[in-house]
């Protein structure tokens, strides 16, 4: 979960950026760094597992409200 905060801290960081630049898209954040922004959540997990595997990383739609997910999801 300590990975997850970290990378949620690195969004917020830089999110009034993202919503004036990216406002809808979908950005992944690894080892707290932004990796990219996409058009579609499934592109986004495509790239984002391709390239880090089962993570740990961050996929938010930039401007949306933050969705809370089951501790037996965060954990598969």
């Amino acid at each position: 979960m300590l990975e997850l905060s970290r990378q949620i801290a690195a969004y917020e960081k830089i999110q009034p950026i993202l919503e004036m630049d990216h406002f809808g898209e979908w950005a992944v954040f690894y080892d707290e760094e932004l990796v990219g922004t996409y058009g579609s959540v499934e592109v986004a997990i495509d790239n984002a597992s391709h390239k880090f595997g089962r993570g740990p990383y961050l996929i938010r739609q930039i401007g949306a409200a933050p969705v809370s997910l089951p501790a037996s999801l965060l954990y598969r």
